[in-house]
């Protein structure tokens, strides 16, 4: 088996889709919510995962990773929040770069230089490829470039959960690292970029893409500039949806999923939900306008007069399609949560944290023992098991061919 570290578990989404292939063991697992005396998500972890593993509930910036050295770590995994990932030079430049500070993709590194797993794999949301703003792609950017200073490659791909089987239309990015040690790498120095990125590739193999890419978005080429400070600085670069670095050369595809047939939202319902989740007229009114199209005029903060506007969205929500992404905001009245009409009773209501949990293949009642609020707050935080349930398969295929490619050339050995 291959034994994991999970970083920024919330309540196990990551453990729950590699434990679902029966080939790996979470040995250690961290979760921290900061500025909070309850800390629910670990409080669930801890409990649906008792007596496995070592449990960490503390602030992942204060661990120390050398005390994860000699654990033998095969891979580490973690959602981790998406920041401005800045660095500047140290003031004696002895040192070389420093992240900013309280920035967690940076404990994330500290692990890596210590730890160097042969795979990683991280969750983040889809925007991490165009932040921030002001200067387009330099987030990843550097990401990618602390990844090849590490010798590792990798690949991205974003992933609308939906679009390969599930039951919600979750967008995010994951992000798939592997040492360039490995007899795997070895395999692929001589694949061409876009047929890693189509047929040969962790996600290509994983989650199944058109011959053809986006027309709108033309596949490019560009090197990441060997000066991470540089990087921080002044570059910039457009990310499309898939894509991937070797020794600081980036290729980017827009690629087109093979779909696949989905999870209807009717199938993920409850029966007999208590009734407390149906809406009273006043709810109703007010998730009327929510949804509903709008123009409003504003006055900004300098006085400038502008027109807000937003379309409408469907209300309720169509129980033949998939749910839309679940916010951390579900369940309370506003624009993002979903109101389905209750097909035993025909009255609106709000989806219930069971069905939360269904939306994300979370087995019923995971996060029972906390409020609803708290319930729904971290559904809304979580990944799709599913998804990883197929990425955990396919590192495990590597893993395989890694160990037959060793036995039958013993040489390669040495890579390890």
């Amino acid at each position: 088996m291959l034994r994991v570290i999970e970083l920024f578990a919330g309540v196990g989404g990551f453990r729950l889709g590699l434990e679902a292939t029966n080939e790996f063991d979470v040995v250690w697992g961290n979760q921290w919510e900061p500025s909070k005396k309850a800390q629910d998500a670990f409080d669930c972890y801890a409990r649906q995962f008792n007596n496995r593993g070592i449990h960490s509930n503390e602030d992942i910036s204060t661990v120390d990773e050398k005390s994860l050295r000699d654990m033998n770590i095969d891979l580490l995994v973690g959602g981790f929040p998406c920041q401005d990932y800045s660095v500047a030079r140290s003031l004696s430049n002895e040192m070389g770069i420093q992240g900013k500070k309280g920035v967690l993709f940076w404990d994330i590194v500290r692990m890596l230089t210590e730890i160097r797993p042969k795979y990683v794999l991280l969750e983040n949301v889809d925007r991490l490829l165009k932040s921030p703003s002001k200067q387009r792609g330099k987030d990843f950017s550097i990401m990618l470039a602390s990844f090849r200073d590490l010798n590792y490659t990798v690949e991205w791909r974003v992933i609308n959960a939906a679009e390969y089987g599930q039951a919600q239309r979750r967008r995010r990015v994951f992000i798939f690292a592997i040492r360039n040690d490995t007899p795997y790498m070895e395999r692929m120095t001589e694949i061409e970029d876009r047929n890693m990125l189509h047929e040969e590739g962790f996600f290509a193999k994983t989650f199944p893409v058109e011959e053809q890419s986006s027309e709108k978005h033309l596949p490019h080429s560009f090197h990441l500039p060997l000066d991470i400070v540089k990087i921080s600085e002044e570059f910039s670069a457009k990310y499309l949806n898939g894509g991937i670095m070797r020794q600081g050369l980036v290729y980017t595809e827009e690629l087109v999923p093979a779909i696949e047939p989905f999870i209807p939202l009717r199938d993920i319902l409850q029966q007999n939900v208590e009734e407390k989740y149906y809406l009273n007229e006043s709810a109703i009114e007010k998730f009327k306008y929510l949804k509903g199209p709008k123009k409003i005029e504003r006055t900004s903060a300098t006085g400038h007069k502008y027109t807000f506007s937003e379309g409408g969205m469907a209300f309720p929500e169509p129980l033949d399609k998939p749910g839309r992404t679940m916010l951390t905001s579900e369940g309370t009245v506003n624009r993002s949560s979903h109101v389905v009409e209750d097909p035993q009773t025909n009255r609106l209501r709000v989806l219930t944290p069971v069905e939360c949990e269904r939306l994300n293949g979370f087995p019923d009642n995971w996060t029972d023992g906390m409020s609803d609020r708290m319930r729904y707050f971290c559904m809304g935080n979580a990944l799709v098991v599913g998804l990883v349930e197929r990425m955990g398969k396919r590192i495990f295929e590597i893993e395989k061919e890694d160990t037959e490619a060793v036995k039958s050339n013993p040489k390669q050995l040495s890579l390890f």
